[in-house]
């Protein structure tokens, strides 16, 4: 395919009360973990999902149920591995992502090039051609308060 095409991924989990917290497959060892079937990394699922987007096949919940064990507890790098597989088969690769964690906690500016080789790594693209930021509610809406962390993510296949 040489069309150019764009997906849409969000995906938010609540925080649990044990360490450690996974986010673009970078462990935060003194943060508590997000809760959810898989490992709940929110930046992996919204990359995933927006990929699977832009090729139309659907979202994370087909091809990944929570009603499916092998599902449990998946690592985010995986599942994201495992969607990219996906796209690949429908006739699309991956170009590019960006994404935006949304949270108060952890500072994610420190750990921003872990994250973004990991993703390059599983999409197979430049790591300049992968995008992380971050943003805090500021105690306002949606995770201001710090029960929870979402990721919203923009990718495109060609």
């Amino acid at each position: 395919m040489t069309e150019l095409r764009f997906g849409l991924g969000f995906d938010v989990h609540p925080r649990g009360e044990e360490p450690p917290l996974l986010l673009g497959g970078v462990r935060y060892e003194d943060e508590p973990r997000l809760t959810g079937h898989s490992d709940a990394d929110v930046v992996c699922h919204a990359v995933a999902d927006a990929f699977l987007g832009a090729a139309s096949l659907g979202d994370l919940g087909t091809h990944f149920s929570e009603d499916d064990p092998a599902t449990a507890g998946m690592a985010g790098v995986d599942l994201l591995g495992r969607a990219v597989e996906l796209i690949r088969e429908a006739g699309f690769r991956p170009t590019s992502c960006d994404v935006v964690v949304v949270a108060e906690l952890p500072a994610i500016a420190a750990r921003r090039d872990e994250m973004r080789t990991n993703l390059a790594r599983v999409l197979g693209v430049p790591v300049e051609r992968v995008s992380i930021k971050a943003t805090r509610p500021e105690g306002m809406g949606l995770t201001g308060d710090g029960a929870a962390c979402l990721a919203l993510a923009v990718a495109s296949t060609l």
